[in-house]
């Protein structure tokens, strides 16, 4: 039988299994390659690959953690049928998620709660404890941690499209860890795959790169790389960048020597501020079709409530995730400012 199909039950790739399987587990299978290399799935979503050389690098690449942004899941299926069928060598072992199967099913960003906000334990906090998101963010922690063992070093990227239009279209966070600076070769790499634009988050969060960051010491970033659409709706001619970056990367290849043209579109930004729904009273001055990035001049006046005021200070920031439909105590947005 040929490796594609015993690995994904007779479906033609991993993307037609994880749809079809998405509201259930599945027991685990391992296929082993003509190389050598054993893939083995965990569980709905989930594969490891195991070449047989392993230099301590490990990687762990995920997708569909909101269930509707589709196209990064798409890059990733083609690159793993590419690997099945044996057009190229794994160089690395690799940890592939796609993250909510109920929710790509669904054609939805979650079912009950945002799953990339249930990491670093918050599953198991009311009123999480006990839903669908709480129970998949608790066993993505624990394959990852497993995972991630022996690693020397670890890298994670989880890959995602926004909501909302973007005055950057492809832009990076880098998760906050007390001390840590983006090195050198990450910084390449984004741009490698397309991505100019880097924000340096200013404190840690439940996010899924800010726990494998925090907790398993990884080179972690949050990648959006787009606009949300339907399954076969996306322009995948978009993401060649992050898709050769990554068939680059899995196969263990050399990174390329950047273009002066890439290396001077690299911007980065810092959070200056972050907004928080501060209860019946708040009320956000920001326009629900605004884009990410839009920049407002000094004084503008983003949010109040009963005692504060916040307005824009001396230098232009920018809007990033403004959603103002968010519970109380959760984040409304991010204003951010370009490093000098």
């Amino acid at each position: 039988m040929a490796p594609h199909l015993h690995l994904f039950e007779g479906e033609p790739d991993w993307l037609s299994h994880t749809l079809v399987k998405g509201n259930q587990g599945t027991s685990a299978i391992t296929v082993t390659l003509e190389d050598g290399t054993s893939i083995q799935r965990l569980d709905t979503g989930v594969l490891e690959v195991t070449p047989v050389a392993d230099s301590g690098e490990r990687l762990i690449v995920s997708a569909g953690v909101h269930g509707n942004e589709t196209a990064p899941i798409e890059v990733l299926n083609a690159l793993v049928s590419e690997l099945v069928r044996g057009d190229w060598s794994a160089g690395l072992p690799m940890l592939l998620i796609l993250g909510h199967p109920a929710a790509m099913v669904n054609g939805t960003r979650f079912l009950d709660f945002n799953l990339n906000r249930l990491f670093s334990g918050a599953h198991a906090k009311p009123p999480y404890a006990g839903t669908p998101e709480a129970a998949r963010a608790a066993y993505l922690e624990d394959i990852c941690t497993q995972f991630a063992a022996p690693a020397k070093t670890l890298f994670h990227y989880d890959l995602h499209t926004a909501i909302r239009p973007s005055h950057r279209e492809k832009f990076a966070l880098y998760p906050f860890v007390p001390g840590r600076t983006v090195p050198q070769s990450q910084s390449d790499f984004l741009l490698e795959a397309d991505v100019p634009t880097l924000l340096l988050q200013h404190k840690s969060g439940t996010t899924f790169s800010s726990f494998s960051s925090t907790r398993l010491n990884a080179e972690s970033f949050t990648i959006e790389l787009g606009k949300v659409q339907p399954f076969g709706k996306n322009d995948l001619s978009r993401f060649k960048g992050i898709e050769q970056a990554l068939r680059r990367l899995f196969s263990g290849q050399p990174a390329p020597t950047l273009s002066d043209a890439q290396t001077a579109d690299s911007v980065v930004f810092e959070v200056v501020h972050e907004i928080i729904n501060t209860g019946e009273h708040f009320s956000f001055h920001v326009p629900d079709d605004v884009a990410n990035f839009t920049a407002y001049p000094p004084g503008t006046l983003i949010w109040e409530d009963e005692t504060t005021q916040y307005h824009v200070g001396e230098v232009p920031e920018s809007i990033v995730f403004p959603n103002r439909d968010v519970p109380i105590g959760q984040r409304v947005g991010l204003l951010v400012r370009e490093q000098s």
